[in-house]
Parts: structure tokens; C-alpha cells; sequence
């Protein structure tokens, strides 16, 4: 049984024009059971689509799919993407969606080879199935894409300033490698390409762990628990918190808008908010006694990040709908609700 806000969400998530265009078609989504995947997997399964979800749990969670394992529209694959050998014969996928990666910081610098392979061979053989099906591809990209961008707010058209050596290189330079080989199916094989570059996203089905990563999680956590908060530099480094359900809208608006069609799209908020100010106001929210702490910032941190979402508003008519102080509430009532707290101390201390 779906939550009463996850369920109120995915209404919000499914309005989307030319949503019909999923009815009875069939799907292939890799990185089903993660965050974002288990709201895309929720979205399509809503919108009567029929999908196979490939997913290896690494940093996916089996509670976000149970419900859906009683729908006859759903198959779940326990299989690492670099398996992607291992789905059943017998589909025909008119859509294939590329999530599977490690998408925190802390999380994909403890697995830097494992990121770098469900971003490279990971993608080549999920571009294969695509090709083999004659399917639309969605590759979700990321702002890590830019690096410490220069220019503010940063659009499509931005190169990047990274480190391609550098900590946080296994997921930036991937996800760059992963376009590039988009593109060239796109060129060689005339592959239907979408490519979307997804900035900070947050509410409901967030894991709690890890400790540079998911700010958002990481400051309810600790303010519930009446721990000190932990912010890394100064906190004048800015974010641009988009809430899940406008990211998984404007997911479906490339998904079956043709004018996304060979395009790449950055989905995020416009909005900045400093880091030290985001911990201020969900202390508030919570109501929390919780002391603020400084400590050194990670190499290669962005000082800032904000999208120019100027292209999205005007291809496919999407905007971010939800204010944050709205969905900080939204995804704190979630998390009051769903999260075992006699668990979170070890994970986020």
C-alpha cells in the first residue's frame, strides 16, 4: 500500500499531456528500485504501461517496488546493468529508461569501478536493447556534468569545468562518456536519443545514510534526532532543490514529447538556496534544538549550482510547480511517518 503522500505525488508526477502515448506499451527501466527509478517505475505502472525493471539493489531498496510486484503490468530482474543479458526474451520495449547508477557522492566515491561500469557498459548494453527494439532511450544525465560551473545559471550549452581525476570523477566523467555514446547510437544507428541533466532532487523514498551526500535527508535526519547538523565548507555554497514529483513530470514530458527527441534537457529548479540557509530552514520545519557544525569541505566541491531550465519551459511547457519550503514539509511528514529511527544514528552520524 502506497503512502498517502507518494500516492497524492504520483497524481501530480502523471499530468502530463500526451501521457496516452504510454498506454499499453511496454518499457525496460534500469535503476527501477532506487529513488528516482521507483517513482518512475510507479509513474509508468500507473499510466498502464507494461515494464521490466532491472535493478541489482546495490543502492535501490526492494520496499520501494513491493507494491508493484502484485500488478500484472510489472516484472522485477534482480541483475547487475552490465547483465542486461539476463531479461527475458519475449519483450518488445518501446521505451528504454537508463537510471541504474550510484548517484551520492559518498556513495559512488566508496564505489568509483562500480559507477564507472553501470555508466559505461552499463549504457552500451542498454543501448543495445534499444537498438535491437527500435526504442525511444532515455539516458538521465546529471548537473555533475558541469562541474564547478562558471557560468550561472548554468544551460545546456555549457561545457563543463571538471576534474577528470579527481574524487568525484567516477560519476561526472561517466555520465559525460554515457551522452557521448548516446549521441553516437543517436548518429550511427538513428536511435530515438533523450537525454535529460537532473539537478538536486529530493522528498519521499530518500535513504537516510551516508554523510556529504543528500543534504536534505542528512539535515531531517539529524534535526529529528536533536543532533548537531553537520554543514561542510561554509554553507555559501548554493543548491537547487527540485521536488520528486516535478522531476518525475518533466521525466514523462521527454519521455512522449517528440520536440525531446534528440535533445538534451536540464530538470531541476531555478531557484538557489545556500546550503548553510537549506539546514536553518528545515531546523525550523522540524522544530529542532539541534546545534549547526562546520567541517571541511570535500576536494572538488561546486560552489554553486543552478539550472537555466529556459529550454524545458519552452520545448515541452514544464516548469517546477512545487515551492521548497512545501516539499521539505511533504518529505519531513514522509519521513516521520516511514523511517525506522531507532536505525538512522548509525547511518548518518
Amino acid at each position: 500500500m502506497l503512502d498517502e503522500t507518494i500516492l497524492k505525488d504520483l497524481e501530480h508526477a502523471c499530468r502530463v499531456p500526451e501521457a496516452n502515448r504510454l498506454e499499453n506499451e511496454s518499457a525496460l527501466i534500469t535503476g527501477g528500485a532506487g529513488f528516482l527509478g521507483s517513482w518512475v517505475s510507479d509513474a509508468l505502472v500507473k499510466l498502464d504501461i507494461g515494464l521490466v525493471c532491472v535493478d541489482n539493489l546495490s543502492s535501490g531498496s526492494p520496499s520501494n517496488i513491493e507494491h508493484l510486484k502484485e500488478s500484472r503490468n510489472f516484472k522485477f530482474v534482480q541483475a547487475d546493468i552490465e547483465e542486461l543479458e539476463k531479461v527475458p526474451d519475449g519483450h518488445e520495449f518501446k521505451f528504454v529508461l537508463h537510471l541504474a547508477s550510484r548517484a551520492s557522492p559518498d556513495d559512488y566515491q566508496a564505489h568509483p569501478v562500480e559507477t564507472l561500469m553501470a555508466n559505461s557498459v552499463g549504457t552500451l548494453k542498454a543501448l543495445e536493447i534499444a537498438r535491437k527494439h527500435d526504442s525511444t532511450f532515455l539516458f538521465t544525465s546529471t548537473s555533475e556534468i558541469y562541474g564547478d560551473a562558471k557560468v550561472i545559471p548554468t544551460p545546456e550549452s555549457y561545457w563543463g569545468n571538471v576534474n577528470p581525476i579527481g574524487p568525484r570523477s567516477p560519476y561526472d566523467e561517466s555520465k559525460r562518456f554515457g551522452e557521448a555514446l548516446c549521441k553516437a547510437y543517436e548518429r550511427k544507428q538513428g536511435l530515438d536519443i533523450r537525454i535529460i541533466r537532473i539537478f538536486n532532487t529530493y522528498g519521499p523514498r530518500l535513504r537516510l545514510d551516508g554523510l556529504y551526500g543528500r543534504a536534505v535527508p542528512r539535515f531531517i535526519a539529524q534535526a529529528v534526532e536533536g543532533r548537531d547538523m553537520t554543514i561542510y565548507g561554509d554553507g555559501s555554497q548554493t543548491r537547487s532543490f527540485c521536488y520528486v514529483s516535478d522531476t518525475i513530470r518533466a521525466i514523462l514530458y521527454v519521455l512522449t514529447n517528440e520536440k525531446a527527441r534528440g535533445e538534451i534537457f536540464n530538470i531541476g529548479n531555478p531557484e538557489e538556496i545556500g546550503i548553510l540557509e537549506l539546514a536553518k530552514k528545515i531546523k525550523a520545519l522540524v522544530g529542532s534544538d539541534s546545534r549547526i557544525t562546520f567541517h571541511p569541505l570535500p576536494q572538488d566541491d561546486p560552489g554553486r549550482r543552478c539550472p537555466d531550465i529556459s529550454k524545458a519551459r519552452k520545448s515541452l511547457n514544464w516548469q517546477p510547480e512545487v515551492p521548497l519550503d512545501g516539499g521539505l514539509k511533504r518529505t519531513i511528514s514522509w519521513f516521520l511517518r516511514s523511517c525506522d529511527w531507532s536505525k538512522t544514528s548509525s547511518r548518518t552520524r
